[in-house]
């Protein structure tokens, strides 16, 4: 069985930091590709960061440079630099495409002064 565990948000101001953790339990990562996406209000959910097997990543143009995704066994990070109000989502992760296991609970993050 799935499950996918998101945890590590919070508030932060902007130009801070964050680093998000995804326990991804039954998930072969040899197998897929991960990634985080986010969703903000009123907006529909959107990738912003992808990693193969291999080791190619991939960002959503917003946040190239500032974010980096990463994995070690079982748990996907995404560590968060330089954020920006704009950033302000509930973030997840999943394999990519999305559409084939349960998703999360998502983790909060909030970017405000």
């Amino acid at each position: 069985q799935v499950q996918l565990v998101e945890s590590g948000g919070g508030l932060v101001q902007p130009g801070g930091s964050l680093r998000l953790s995804c326990a991804a339990s039954g998930i072969i990562f040899s197998s897929n590709v991960m990634g985080w996406y986010r969703q903000a209000p009123g907006k529909q959910r959107e990738l912003v960061a992808r990693l193969t097997s291999g080791g190619r990543t991939y960002y959503k143009d917003s946040v190239r440079g500032r974010f980096t995704i990463s994995n070690a066994e079982n748990t996907v990070y995404l560590q968060m630099n330089n954020l920006k109000p704009e950033d302000t989502a509930v973030y997840y992760c999943n394999t990519v495409p999305g559409d084939i296991y349960p998703w999360g609970q998502g983790t909060q993050v909030t970017v405000s002064s």
